[in-house]
């Protein structure tokens, strides 16, 4: 199934399931429906997978839920922080946790804010998310889904969605930002992760027109793209099928 395919197939997702937002309000968790689980022979174990539409729709991979370390994805949670609870000074440093994925920023905004983390869990509903430090943070692809989705849905002039789009080619420590969810046709912004040390951990999140797509592998980068690709044709598949 070609992943171009999940691009034609959600192209239909541009109404939002939420109310709309009131100006002021905090954003509200997604409610959506119940998911339908992609084939353990589509994904890989190594990699756990979440598709979202703003209609609703919502795929994923059996282990989706499951808490993995949350890599450089929790600095989505940070940035998110800092930027609706923090001070214009934050901007900055917030930017180039984003877009070029830069650790010694993120630091700084987490020296500012150490509880940020866990408080954008609990204020989006990410029951899988938790830990203090955003480098030892855990989250699930499901919940980096719901809180992009939310995003979308209720904050969609968010600067992080501009900076997802505006991703440095290369991040801050020399790695190449062009790889996993960011493969998928018609994706407009992504935020990257990967482990520095020990076990090889990669993990990728984009956005496109009414959808979100989010992936983790126990793995390398070529193994992510490979399993991502694989979830979106059984997405696509699916999203075929029910219409």
């Amino acid at each position: 199934m070609p992943a171009r395919l999940l691009c034609i197939a959600l192209a239909v997702a541009a109404s939002c399931v939420l109310p709309a937002p009131v100006a002021g309000a905090e954003p509200a968790p997604v409610t959506e429906p119940a998911p339908v689980t992609i084939a353990t022979d589509e994904v890989p174990a190594r990699t756990a997978f979440s598709a979202r539409t703003l209609r609703g729709d919502r795929w994923g991979s059996a282990n989706e839920n499951e808490p993995r370390a949350a890599l450089s994805l929790a600095k989505l949670y940070l940035a998110d922080y800092a930027v609706r609870r923090g001070v214009p000074a934050d901007l900055a440093a917030a930017e180039r946790a984003i877009r070029f994925s830069d650790d010694a920023a993120a630091d700084t905004l987490d020296a500012a804010y150490p509880n940020a983390v866990a408080e954008i869990a609990a204020e989006y509903g990410l029951t899988n998310t938790g830990g203090g430090y955003w480098g030892t943070s855990t989250t699930s692809t499901a919940d980096v889904a719901t809180f992009l989705l939310t995003k979308l849905c209720t904050d969609p002039g968010s600067p992080i969605l501009d900076w997802m789009a505006d991703a440095a080619p290369v991040a801050a420590d020399g790695t190449e930002q062009n790889w996993g969810t960011a493969e998928v046709p018609g994706v407009q912004g992504t935020k990257w992760g990967w482990s520095d040390t020990g076990i090889s951990e990669v993990a990728s999140a984009s956005f496109g027109a009414g959808y979100v797509v989010v992936a983790n592998t126990i793995g390398d980068t070529g193994e992510h793209t490979q399993d991502v690709l694989a979830g979106v044709g059984a997405a696509a598949l699916e999203a075929a099928n029910s219409r």
